[in-house]
């Protein structure tokens, strides 16, 4: 077994981050609150999947895009897990800002594609309806910015916890994907009413510019708590496990014969 070169890795990891942010936030954006016309009553009739559709919908886009290119580059996604399983020694630090790059870029594109799409509908104002991370007024429920970064801090830290341990050598083979997926799930219905729930810096960044309303001004906060939790899991983690890991494990690894020469 070997490591992808990193082209390929970067690669996977936009389409990944692309995924996530057009599965995730698409959901919120097109489908948590949808109304279907009902020509016979004369009135709207409410299909939306609602805020458990939402949460569910960013679990099995981390875990369908981890089965499908896991292998390739580890399946990150996401910057906060890219710095945390660095600080715990599972992957080398001269990959981690083209790593953090290629999220942020796959995550813009999706980001795009969503203010596109969502422009295509008469009546609709994109304005502020992104499914944007925020504090203060810009939270749905009106959470402080402290009540923010602390959530933020702590979510992270735990989906980090469960990407370690889920990825750890005597973890069960192949469930993986599944319980970083569920992981993922449960953070937002803990955390959608506290912030929209980014503990991810490329998902809150891939729609903050196109939403507008003050998502901008307050991005700093989606950088710095993710990370910041996601670093103290990646320190931390070798004391619940009792092991210090130094090998470089969570990166793509295929077969060389797998590998098909370029023509």
């Amino acid at each position: 077994m070997r490591t992808p070169p990193l082209s390929s890795r970067l690669g996977a990891e936009a389409l990944g981050t692309f995924w996530l942010v057009f599965g995730g936030c698409g959901s919120a954006v097109f489908a948590a609150k949808f109304l279907a016309p009902n020509v016979v009553a004369g009135q709207s009739v409410q299909l939306g999947i609602g805020f458990l559709g939402v949460a569910l919908a960013f679990g099995l886009t981390v875990m369908t895009m981890a089965y499908a290119v896991g292998h390739v580059s580890g399946a990150h996604f996401n910057p906060a897990v890219t710095l945390g399983v660095a600080v715990a020694k599972r992957f080398p630090w001269r990959d981690v800002p083209a790593y953090v790059v290629s999220q942020v870029l796959g995550g813009l594109l999706a980001g795009l594609a969503l203010w596109g799409i969502a422009r295509g509908v008469r009546g609709f104002d994109v304005t502020g309806n992104l499914a944007a991370n925020g504090y203060g007024d810009h939270s749905p429920g009106g959470y402080t910015l402290v009540a923010v970064l602390v959530a933020e801090a702590i979510l992270t830290a735990f989906f980090l916890y469960i990407i370690l341990g889920a990825t750890d050598d005597r973890a069960p083979v192949g469930f993986a994907p599944i319980a970083i997926g569920l992981g993922l799930t449960l953070i937002h219905l803990v955390s959608i009413p506290i912030s929209n729930t980014s503990v991810n810096p490329a998902r809150s960044t891939a729609v903050a510019f196109f939403n507008g309303n003050g998502a901008p001004g307050q991005l700093w906060a989606f950088w710095v708590a993710p990370l910041v939790g996601a670093a103290i899991a990646g320190a931390t983690y070798h004391l619940v496990t009792g092991v210090d890991r130094r090998d470089e494990d969570i990166v793509g690894m295929v077969d060389p014969e797998d590998l098909t020469p370029a023509t």
